[in-house]
């Protein structure tokens, strides 16, 4: 609580870095001495048995679904799937002292301050520290450059997987999602065919339907509306897009534009990642 105080007070981003750095170190300590030990050679990032951790951070709009490939990728590589959105949807369940503030900022389709995900955040990776977690795939940060910026003095990024979609699907598949509220599993009722139009290519995605039992309990998160989710489309342009451009300087980002579902989109990504033959030793090992 007193962590909390602190970061939801006017501070300096060299506050902020402060107390996010605290929270990170003990997580990664081994990494950065094993960055600077390389002298910042930046590994492999398609070798899954390298000398340390991945830590890679999912870019994308709304609902282009980096939590779904990025907890795929977790499962496969054997690291945590940290997305903020998660973070921010399980303080709004809570009786917490954020979640009034955040249920009004999320209706609306505004972005959660720096403090407060920096704070969420922290909490998220102290807890990992306790269970012996390390490396990381961050999904839904870091959103603008400040927070970039910030998460760049504390720790070393090696990949950014830029996720892209066209817009008109990504309103649809917005508006079919739905979560189950007993199981919290999250589906997607949308039947999508796009037809090809201004040079963009025809794409369909089959809509990924719930089991029996969780389809009587499915309900429609309350920002998922027309209105909210275009508005978040445009913030997202205006306020994360210069993050792209961030780590494209630095030469860490991979663009990828999906090619449908997951269906043709996973294989396509693990061959971009050079991770395909790795998926297979896992299979066979399993």
């Amino acid at each position: 609580m007193a962590a909390l105080t602190r970061l939801l007070k006017p501070s300096s981003s060299s506050s902020i870095t402060f107390l996010f750095r605290r929270s990170l170190s003990s997580t990664t300590t081994a990494v950065v001495s094993d960055i600077e030990s390389q002298h910042n050679q930046r590994p492999n990032f398609s070798d899954p048995k390298g000398s340390r951790n991945f830590q890679w951070v999912f870019l994308g709009c709304p609902g282009v679904g980096k939590g779904t490939y990025a907890s795929r990728l977790s499962t496969l590589l054997g690291v945590p799937h940290i997305a903020t959105g998660d973070l921010v949807r399980e303080e709004l369940s809570s009786s917490g002292p954020l979640s009034r503030q955040l249920a009004e900022i999320v209706n609306q389709g505004k972005l959660v301050s720096d403090e407060i995900i920096f704070n969420l955040l922290s909490k998220r990776l102290e807890a990992g520290e306790s269970k012996g977690e390390s490396g990381f795939i961050l999904d839904g940060f870091p959103r603008t450059i400040r927070q970039a910026e910030i998460l760049d003095e504390v720790t070393e990024i090696d990949l950014v997987v830029n996720l892209k979609l066209r817009e008109d699907v990504l309103v649809e598949k917005c508006l079919g999602r739905r979560i189950c509220s007993q199981c919290g599993k999250g589906f997607n009722v949308a039947s999508i065919n796009a037809k090809e139009e201004n040079g963009r290519p025809a794409m369909s995605m089959a809509p990924l339907l719930p089991p029996s039992h969780c389809s009587t309990k499915l309900i429609t998160r309350a920002d998922d509306t027309e209105e909210v989710v275009k508005e978040r489309l445009r913030v997202y342009q205006e306020k994360s897009q210069p993050v792209e451009d961030f780590y494209r300087e630095q030469g860490k980002i991979m663009e990828f534009d999906l090619p449908g579902g997951i269906p043709e989109s996973w294989p396509k990504l693990l061959e971009a990642l050079n991770l395909e033959d790795y998926e297979v030793k896992r299979s066979a090992v399993a």
